[in-house]
């Protein structure tokens, strides 16, 4: 009898015990002992993430009119991090343990004690009465000995030239919005962009965070898919509300279910925000956010107006007015919607007890799993052929050549890889002119036509 995993069976370590053994992720600089909160991402990792990537593109950049994609540059003029405020406050709440010296992020040890908590709605005074009434252990050594809660800058800074002083001080960005923001009128005045209009970007940010968490759900160094939509004021909140659901609706068409996602609304919002609200996953080690949908009013171009003397107004083409946009933002964290995936999709399933004939597979969504089919001749008399089949193929789509092995023990290794088509090529298919594809998540198999392959992959891989 067949049995596949639940939710609660899953767990991190087979997730990242198959992420290195298969090619999707590798300690970063792994020869070396690693680098805490680094991670490498490999041949299938890559492909993986650069399909999410396309799939984002698809429905929140080509799909939507008047939305547009930049590629800002990480190194951006110190004022602009004056202007966000990210030089003044952007910190992390930070207290150590006195016994074995670690140190531990506030609201992270309190939300792990109590998930419903909440610990985004408490002052930093709130915080660490909560920890001292609950006698909240250190996890690292179990006990309870803390200092005070501290503020840690996240930013990373660098130095420009070759003098260090505080003249030359620049900053790895902690965010991509930024660039979207100085680029604002840009982009409106470049492609005479109307209101509402967005402005999308995907690159890499970095922070300095203390405390590594789960795999690749905390790092270091990290991607996001930044969507800011500039709209007026009095339309601002019914955009919130769409982008809210719009977000929710990208994750479950990716193939995450919607019973392990949930809305977690901000209970403390941030002096400039006029709502915000979280797209969470259950992951094995509970639940963790996914994406960012934020009501940011009209301070962003405000204070990039202030501090750079440059106006970063609007004016109606039908009005006249003239006004400072408010900014809807919507933010998804590539690597996190990767691991969610990836946690998603690992599966097992018991073919034969008696035999401890168990399988396991990556059940990804054929628009982004790595390879979109793999070409098996059935012996290797019949590689030559086998691998005109994959030339063909291999011109439309990323797909995988195996001859190595038995064909079964081939299949295998495909479906712990999550291709979702696995074609054989056998001695018939010279004569007939078809392979027999085998399907990986029914196992079910069907012959097709060789000059039909194309069309019959295409239709089952579209976005």
């Amino acid at each position: 009898m067949k049995a596949v995993l639940k939710p609660e069976e899953k767990s991190m370590e087979k997730i990242v015990a198959l992420c290195k053994t298969r090619g999707f992720i590798f300690p970063g600089s792994d020869i070396y002992g690693g680098l805490a909160n680094t991670w490498d991402y490999g041949p299938l990792g890559a492909r993986l993430k650069n399909n999410v990537k396309d799939t984002w593109r698809k429905r929140f950049i080509q799909e939507r009119k008047n939305s547009y994609e930049v590629d800002a540059d990480i190194l951006m003029h110190p004022r602009v991090w004056e202007a966000s405020g990210h030089v003044a406050s952007f910190s992390d709440p930070l207290l150590d343990c006195k016994e074995c010296k670690m140190r531990h992020r506030a609201d992270n040890l309190i939300d792990d004690f109590d998930p419903n908590a909440h610990a985004d709605g408490m002052t930093k005074e709130e915080m660490f009465q909560y920890i001292k009434d609950h006698h909240i252990p250190c996890p690292n050594c179990g006990k309870h000995n803390f200092t005070d809660i501290r503020e840690f800058n996240l930013m990373f800074q660098t130095f420009r030239g070759v003098t260090n002083n505080n003249k030359s001080i620049i900053y790895l960005r902690p965010e991509n919005a930024q660039g979207e923001y100085v680029n604002f009128l840009n982009v409106q005045r470049t492609m005479r962009a109307k209101l509402p209009f967005s402005i999308g970007q995907i690159g890499k940010a970095f922070r300095n965070e203390i405390t590594p968490g789960n795999f690749t759900f905390r790092t270091i160094e990290f991607e996001q898919m930044e969507f800011q939509t500039f709209c007026k004021e009095g339309t601002d909140t019914e955009l919130y509300d769409y982008f809210k659901a719009y977000g929710k609706q990208y994750f479950e068409d990716l193939g995450l279910p919607a019973e392990h996602l949930r809305f977690h609304d901000h209970e403390k919002l941030a002096h400039y925000a006029k709502a915000a609200c979280d797209i969470e996953f259950l992951f094995p080690f509970g639940w963790g956010e996914i994406n960012g949908t934020h009501n940011r009013t009209n301070f962003d171009l405000t204070r990039h107006q202030e501090y750079s003397g440059q106006k970063m107004e609007y004016l109606d083409p039908e009005t006249n007015e003239k006004f400072i946009p408010f900014i809807i933002e919507s933010t998804y964290g590539l690597d996190r919607t990767v691991l969610a995936l990836l946690s998603e999709a690992y599966d097992e399933e018991v073919l034969d007890a008696e035999k401890n004939d168990v399988r396991v597979v990556l059940r990804l969504n054929p628009a982004v799993a790595p390879y979109k089919a793999a070409v098996l001749p059935l012996s290797k008399k019949l590689s030559g052929p086998a691998l005109e089949v994959y030339n063909r193929l291999a011109k439309k789509f990323m797909v995988d050549f195996d001859e190595t092995g038995s064909i079964g023990k081939r299949y295998r290794r495909e479906d712990e890889i999550g291709t979702p088509f696995c074609i054989t090529y056998d001695f018939d298919s010279e004569n007939d002119g078809c392979v027999t594809i085998r399907d990986r998540d029914t196992m079910a198999q069907e012959r097709v036509k060789i000059d039909e392959l194309e069309a019959y992959i295409a239709a089952r891989i579209e976005f």
